[in-house]
């Protein structure tokens, strides 16, 4: 914790050629988030600058406060961790080097300041993977990324709005590895952490957590493919009999287009588009990323960098302001959860509504 009571949010840059800096500036705009938390943004306040000239009508003045530390940070200011150099070059809507560069750094400077409990949370801005790869990265995404320099055992991503939370199996690989990816022990191991996730860092108590298909129709009974019967039925019952909520497996389209995934707390998805792509066209404004599964809360907004929207002041900033209120609940709930272990509380479970289906292929 910081100077205050108040949690000290640390915020990436992301790549500094995109909309990361107009997001974060529009978002920092709103007041309220000045009161519930000290956000430290890592990057540039050269670059800052520049991008806050871009932006009209802004809520109200920003006071900004450069420091090399956010232990030193102010709680009732913005402050920008400058690392990256005085020279840096702007070029917004190009993805290059330099500005893939500067997002490593950025991340870099964050990830040390968190391990050294110089800040509460981490909230991402997006970055470019390809530029980032190209220039040594090592990692297809962030969630790769903090998965191995806190060396987990594994994480998930799960995207986050209030009416929807959808986890995937498989994330940032090729659409033609999905299927020799899967098998029952990996999603039963993305069903044992979603769970925990779930009760740990959102209070759900005793989950139910909806298993979607592979294939069209869920295989139509074995017509279309056989994974549902042969990996993803095994799964379920596995989870079942751990004592997790889980149901299915769904066909994706007549889930998401009855509106069944109102009747759960979350849904598993086989492959990232799986699940993204309804995700995305129900709550693409106020989406937000989260790795589950690491000791520390990261979040991100659900969208990239966006180039062609880059220094135009048409960003818009609600999926960034979620994912600083949304860490800040996990942190929040994290903290009740533990402490509710420690002491052995006795939780009186509900009887669930529903009931674990043993497995049932549903389309």
């Amino acid at each position: 914790m910081g100077k205050s009571d108040k949690l000290i949010v640390g915020i990436t840059q992301g790549d500094g050629n995109g909309i990361g800096y107009e997001v974060i500036i529009k978002a920092l705009a709103d007041e309220r988030i000045l009161d519930i938390c000290t956000p430290v943004i890592y990057g540039s306040s050269k670059i800052f600058g520049f991008y806050k000239k871009h932006i009209h009508n802004l809520e109200q003045p920003i006071n900004t406060n450069v420091i090399s530390s956010a232990k030193d940070a102010h709680d009732k200011r913005v402050n920008i961790v400058n690392c990256l150099p005085d020279n840096i070059f702007v070029e917004p809507g190009q993805p290059t080097p330099e500005s893939a560069k500067s997002a490593m750094t950025a991340l870099k400077c964050a990830l040390d300041e968190i391990k050294q409990g110089y800040i509460d949370v981490l909230v991402t801005a997006p970055i470019n993977k390809r530029a980032m790869v190209n220039e040594g990265f090592g990692h297809t995404g962030h969630t790769e990324y903090l998965e191995k320099e806190f060396g987990v055992d594994d994480v998930a991503m799960i995207m986050v709005c209030d009416q929807l939370k959808v986890g995937v199996v498989t994330g940032h690989i090729p659409l033609r590895d999905v299927m020799c990816s899967l098998s029952t022990e990996l999603i039963v191991k993305k069903l044992r952490l979603m769970n925990a996730s779930l009760e740990r860092d959102f209070g759900i108590i005793s989950p139910k957590i909806a298993v979607l298909g592979l294939n069209p129709h869920c295989g139509d009974g074995g017509l279309l493919g056989d994974e549902e019967q042969s990996i993803i039925l095994p799964a379920v019952q596995a989870a079942n009999e751990e004592g997790i909520l889980a149901f299915g497996p769904y066909s994706p389209d007549g889930f998401f287009g009855l509106g069944n995934y109102s009747k759960f707390d979350a849904v598993l998805a086989m492959y990232h588009d799986q699940g993204l792509t309804p995700f995305k066209a129900l709550a693409f404004e106020l989406g937000v990323n989260y790795t589950a599964g690491l000791p520390i809360v990261r979040t991100s907004p659900d969208h990239g960098t966006a180039y062609d929207m880059a220094g135009k002041d048409l960003a818009d900033p609600h999926s960034m302001i979620s994912s600083i209120y949304t860490a800040i609940d996990i942190f929040r709930h994290r903290k009740s959860y533990d402490e509710m272990q420690a002491n052995k509380m006795k939780i009186q479970v509900p009887d669930n509504e529903i009931k674990p289906n043993g497995g049932r292929i549903i389309e």
